[in-house]
């Protein structure tokens, strides 16, 4: 009896951590560069959360088409060059908690618990510096189906717009209702690699922390527009 509690307790979370790790540190295919590299993205890395930035619009795609960038941040300042787009659990997403039990609690919450979700846009006028933050092409074909995956994520109502909180909202970022469900089998970062999967960018086999998507990105190839 002792024996088996030993093992449960020591090492079947030894085993769990350890795949966790090598899914981590392994590429989902190996694969150096994208047939072409037409656009330039990017992806942020906060810390925990992951956001995926892409122009506001060029000759391949024009955001302007699909979102209202009045509706982004508080300021109602359309003077965005780029847009961020990250996928999270709804209130803890929106409303973080300051307390640091009620933050334990609530992340608990969000990742034992199916949970709905939202999108988070955010505009910038340059790309942010006080973030890890890396930058490389994808060709037009990817660039127009993650566009689509992000496009799909929203949820829209009878009218065919999107579900936009009238809280939560700072003053260059918004949340909208989302598609799916958030838990600890489907992060925020397991969106993200999502995303970039239909861009044809290598992510990691487990993609559920931020750093291991930003360690599988390959910036060598610049992109252009």
């Amino acid at each position: 009896m002792i024996k088996i509690k030993f093992y449960y307790v020591f090492i079947v979370p030894i085993f769990i951590f350890s795949s966790l790790l090598i899914g981590a540190l392994l590429p989902q295919k190996y694969k150096s560069l994208p047939a072409s590299c037409d656009v330039k993205i990017c992806v942020i890395n906060f810390g925990f959360h992951s956001e995926i930035v892409v122009p506001v619009q060029n000759t391949i795609f024009d955001w302007r088409k699909h979102l209202s960038l009045n509706q982004i941040g508080a300021g109602k300042n359309a003077d965005y060059n780029y847009l961020g787009f990250g996928w999270g659990e709804r209130e803890f997403y929106m409303n973080p908690p300051r307390e640091i039990d009620a933050k334990i609690a609530a992340g608990i919450k969000a990742l034992f618990l199916p949970n709905p979700s939202v999108i988070r846009v955010e505009g910038y006028k340059n790309l942010p510096q006080n973030f890890e933050i890396e930058c490389f092409g994808v060709s037009t074909t990817g660039y127009l189906k993650l566009n689509k995956f992000i496009r799909d994520t929203f949820i829209l109502n009878w009218q065919g717009e999107k579900n936009r909180f009238p809280y939560g909202v700072r003053q260059n970022v918004s949340y909208y209702e989302a598609k799916g469900t958030y838990s600890i089998l489907r992060n925020c970062n397991s969106w993200t690699a999502e995303a970039l999967r239909k861009a044809d960018v290598n992510t990691p086999v487990w993609a559920g922390l931020s750093k291991a998507i930003m360690l599988h990105l390959d910036n060598s190839c610049d992109g252009g527009k």
